[in-house]
């Protein structure tokens, strides 16, 4: 292990990743904050207004959902503008994150594609459907959700607020860098503490241990073949690409069918995503949101995430 005191370890593992992570969170937020100012979200809620509509989600929430597609951290600071002020409460927060997971997805579709394509071939496509099947499937139960957990709209209203009047009053770009000025230190003192002592988790070793254990017991997926185990393993203890480079050699020696390799790939899937989710995600998540709904965000996101995997997988295994 390098010295921890040395300045490429500091500089790769730290400085440099939170520079970007910093960079990019206050841009997120300054975009955020602009729309906002220019009471943009009535015009980008229309494009997700028709689910909106159905899940009695508010203007605030179709607008992230449609920012999603371009950028998670507007989104997300959007909501987290929105629930500071109170004009979403805690469930519908939670339900609008949830309800972003499908822009956010297909936010990344393109990277995971032409990374998977050149290794497993046209099992790219089978893999990449199923779990892009899996994103619609959250999108729709988090519509259902909505329908049962938020409250009626008055007769006559709609979900969206769109056709309020927008409040013109004061330099949109004053009052951007009013709130972004306000916003960007709390963002900050949480964001690089938490960052920080993730670092040290990574650099001493504790994630690779989880990660090892966890690809160390897999006992439970004596389902699969011996060859597809190590798929698993090797997507568990490694990286996304780790995983392809397995399941591409068995492939390319007819060991493993696509069907067996795609399965193997999606429960890698599912046992790796929550571990990193919360390594990668939680450090920009608390510095957005307060550290105990962050937490709770990514808890939920992730066991609906994992949960609507399995399921699709599961029929991917009967009928496909």
């Amino acid at each position: 292990m390098d010295s921890l005191l040395s300045w490429p370890v500091l500089w790769n593992g730290l400085f440099w990743p939170l520079m970007r992570l910093v960079f990019f969170i206050s841009v997120g937020l300054f975009i955020g904050n602009l729309i906002e100012s220019l009471n943009w979200t009535r015009h980008v809620a229309r494009f997700a207004e028709p689910l909106a509509r159905r899940a009695r989600l508010k203007d605030v929430s179709a607008a992230s959902f449609s920012l999603a597609f371009f950028s998670g951290v507007t989104a997300n600071t959007m909501l987290a503008e929105a629930h500071e002020k109170q004009t979403i409460s805690d469930r519908e927060l939670l339900l609008s994150n949830l309800f972003n997971s499908l822009p956010t997805y297909f936010l990344h579709l393109p990277t995971i594609f032409f990374i998977a394509a050149p290794f497993i071939g046209s099992a790219a496509v089978v893999y990449v459907g199923i779990t892009a099947s899996a994103a619609v499937l959250r999108t729709g139960t988090i519509v259902l959700m909505g329908r049962f957990l938020l409250p009626p709209v008055p007769e006559g209203c709609v979900p969206c607020r769109l056709d309020e009047a927008p409040d013109n009053r004061g330099n949109p770009l004053q009052k951007t860098l009013k709130r972004f000025r306000k916003r960007l230190p709390k963002i900050l003192y949480f964001t690089v503490p938490i960052y920080i002592l993730f670092f040290l988790l990574r650099h001493y070793g504790i994630f690779a241990s989880l990660q090892q254990f966890m690809s160390d017991n897999v006992g439970l997926l004596s389902w699969l073949p011996t060859e597809a185990v190590g798929i698993v393993a090797f997507h568990v203890a490694g990286e996304f690409t780790v995983g392809l480079a397995a399941a591409s050699a068995l492939l390319q020696d007819a060991s493993l069918t696509t069907h067996t390799v795609v399965l193997a790939l999606l429960t890698g899937n599912v046992l790796s995503s929550p571990m990193r989710a919360f390594r990668h995600q939680f450090p920009y998540y608390a510095g957005i949101f307060r550290p105990r709904m962050a937490a709770r965000l990514i808890v939920v996101n992730q066991t609906l995430r994992a949960t609507s995997i399995a399921f699709v997988a599961v029929l991917y295994a009967v009928f496909g």
